[in-house]
């Protein structure tokens, strides 16, 4: 038995008399086999401590102040209260835990805090690690704040909703060589408007406690609907004041609400199917047709008085109204227009006129549009729909009844069309307009000669309506050119007369080379190019003005 005590010494020994090197760095002694890993003389799961003081913002002690304790991911944690010193601590958690702390107390602002129990020392986990938390400051909820809320028109907002934040309500030093510590103390307060438009916000920390914090306030009001439909009347408000600017104002300040857009901001259409509407930059057929039997849709920037919406629509002469209804929606935000049954036909160009004044601002807005019948998925084939010409003072020697030299005669296709910049489409006679004897040949104007000798045709884009009387007809008003036009003209130059009802004319799209840089010189409001040669026999003649009654 002796034998065994001394052989179990003789390992001590050996280190307390010899060389007490670590070679192998292993943090024993090297010659020492028995304790052999550090885990035997360091704690395998060591704790720490929580602690901290509570103070006001005057720096005296707080009592009786809850502190909640949540430890990482924990369920449970734990909870400690504040002695008559504002003191607390808490035990036996776990080293390297991050815990979350809150302290509150009836009254007082609640405040939030994050920190980490240190663990090691060097490389050694140790015990008895701690936390500090402190000083803690929290304020007291007893001061209250008063805001006289207006609408942009200058009367009380009843029923105007607003919350108060106050932002920081406490403060907190952390020192436990915690680099990613946070900190959080609010207090919201929510109040409603009364009769007076009177806002008031209790509860909260009076302005000379949040001067000592540096904190602010921060107030937001909601926009308004004050009658129930859905759409806001007004805009919201938001604000933030310091604590010193309180102390200053005496809790007193006036928040008046600003128009649901701001009054500063002219009146002007943003969206809809017509988009001319918007402006002349907005000018592709495309985005302004209309399909025959739908409304018209028009999206304004800020709400209109329904009252004051003035809606006009003509035809591409502008020379009478056609019937259409208007409606406002949306609280003044969009209107919808209804041409009457019938009335937007496929291919036709139509003018339109609106007019409306904002419901806030008073801002007035009126713009000129114009739109085309049709559906942009389905182009249609263009065709020549009417032949006319227009009578001028007849020379010596020419018939009334008759085409007759340098007479306009105008071609009406049975859509809009565009003729880009460059060269002109050229328009023959299957006739013997030169009268040689023959048709056709090299003779200028007859059909044949496809060699660019023919009668060029020109856009004639109504402006106000053909002149059937003196004087003559206004239009219902101003109209926008849109580049598009049903009707073109040729000025006849030949030298025999001929009778119109039998003339066939050929306007000679075929033979008509692609402008640099587009695919064609004519195209469709569907953005087709017109390649092919259209033709119509019999021109009819423009009536003739006639004395207004």
């Amino acid at each position: 038995m002796k034998k065994q005590v001394l052989m179990a010494v003789l390992p001590l020994m050996v280190w307390g008399c010899g060389d007490s090197t670590d070679a192998n760095n292993d943090g024993i002694a090297d010659g020492v086999y028995d304790p052999n890993n550090v885990s035997v003389v360091v704690p395998s799961t060591p704790k720490g401590t929580v602690s901290g003081q509570v103070l006001s913002t005057t720096l005296q002690p707080l009592a009786d102040v809850t502190v909640a304790m949540t430890i990482g991911s924990q369920a449970t944690g734990k909870s400690a209260t504040t002695d008559a010193s504002g003191n607390f601590v808490m035990a036996d958690v776990p080293a390297g835990a991050q815990v979350l702390l809150t302290f509150s107390k009836s009254g007082y602002s609640t405040l939030r805090a994050t920190s980490v129990v240190p663990s090691t020392a060097g490389n050694v986990p140790i015990n008895n690690g701690n936390a500090s938390f402190g000083p803690v400051t929290l304020t007291q909820l007893n001061g209250s704040m008063v805001v006289n809320v207006v609408t942009p028109q200058g009367r009380p907002a009843v029923g105007a909703k607003g919350v108060l934040e106050v932002d920081k309500a406490g403060s907190v030093i952390l020192s436990n060589y915690d680099q990613a510590n946070s900190v959080v103390s609010k207090v919201y307060v929510e109040a409603t408007a009364d009769a007076n438009g009177v806002l008031t916000f209790n509860g909260i920390p009076s302005g000379v406690e949040m001067a000592r914090l540096n904190g602010t306030y921060n107030l937001w009001i909601a926009p308004m609907d004050s009658n129930g439909d859905g759409v806001v009347d007004t805009g919201g408000y938001v604000k933030s004041y310091s604590g010193g600017s309180i102390v200053g104002t005496q809790t007193t300040t006036l928040a008046q609400l600003a128009y649901s857009k701001p009054s500063n901001v002219a009146l002007t259409i943003e969206g809809g199917n017509v988009s001319s509407l918007k402006g002349a930059t907005e000018l592709d057929p495309l985005r302004n047709m209309v399909r025959p039997g739908e409304p018209i849709y028009v999206y304004f920037n800020q709400p209109v008085q329904p009252g004051s919406l003035l809606v006009r629509l003509t035809d591409e002469y502008a020379k009478e109204s056609l019937p259409v209804t208007a409606s406002v929606n949306v609280g003044g935000y969009s209107a919808t227009i209804t041409p009457s049954n019938g009335i937007v036909q496929e291919g036709k160009e139509y003018n339109i006129f609106v007019r409306a004044v904002s419901a806030e601002g008073g801002s007035n807005y009126s713009r000129t549009g114009f739109f085309f019948g049709g559906d942009q998925s389905t182009p249609k084939a263009v065709t020549i729909a009417e032949l006319r010409y227009q009578e001028k003072s007849l020379p010596p020697a020419a018939t009334a009844t008759q085409l007759n030299q340098f007479e306009d005669v105008f071609v009406n296709f049975s859509a809009p069309i565009a003729k880009q910049v460059g060269q002109s489409v050229q328009v023959f006679f299957a006739s013997d307009i030169d009268n040689n004897g023959t048709v056709g040949g090299n003779s200028f104007g007859e059909v044949g000669n496809y060699s660019g000798q023919g009668f060029p045709l020109e856009i004639a884009e109504p402006t106000r309506p053909v002149q059937t009387r003196t004087p003559a007809e206004l239009p219902v008003f101003g109209i926008q050119p849109s580049g598009y036009s049903t009707r073109y003209f040729f000025n006849y130059t030949g030298t025999v007369a001929l009778n119109p009802s039998q003339v066939r004319l050929v306007v000679s799209f075929s033979n008509l080379a692609p402008v640099l840089g587009t695919n064609d010189v004519y195209e469709s409001i569907w953005g087709q190019g017109i390649n092919t040669d259209l033709e119509a026999t019999g021109i009819g003649q423009h009536p003739a003005p006639t004395a207004a009654p």
